[in-house]
């Protein structure tokens, strides 16, 4: 469920106080640790890049959470600032029948 009156959390955001510093591990440690560019880590937790499924798969590994925590950090976030631009469309009345195929 997305909050109503913040934000949500972004993902960076989390991996930085809820793994990196409780860990006391550095940006440049763990960026090493998964084979990862610095700059990609570090675009990440100052919410400059997303989570995208092999990032997901990697963090759950390395930090012991499952692929799904990430990406949902990461859906929450996107939905929420596609919901800040969004420009509400009207319900179809009918949905045509589609014919069947052989």
């Amino acid at each position: 469920m997305l909050p109503k009156n913040r934000p949500p959390t972004h993902p960076g955001e989390m991996m930085l106080k809820e793994f990196l510093e409780p860990l006391r591990i550095t940006q440049t440690e763990l960026a090493r640790h998964l084979g990862w560019p610095y700059a990609r880590l570090n675009e990440i937790i100052n919410g400059r890049r997303g989570i995208t499924a092999a990032s997901a798969l990697a963090l759950g590994e390395a930090l012991g959470t499952g692929p799904e925590f990430w990406l949902n950090l990461q859906r929450d976030w996107d939905l929420w600032q596609g919901l800040r631009k969004h420009q509400p469309v009207r319900p179809l009345r009918r949905v045509a029948a589609h014919p069947a195929t052989n």
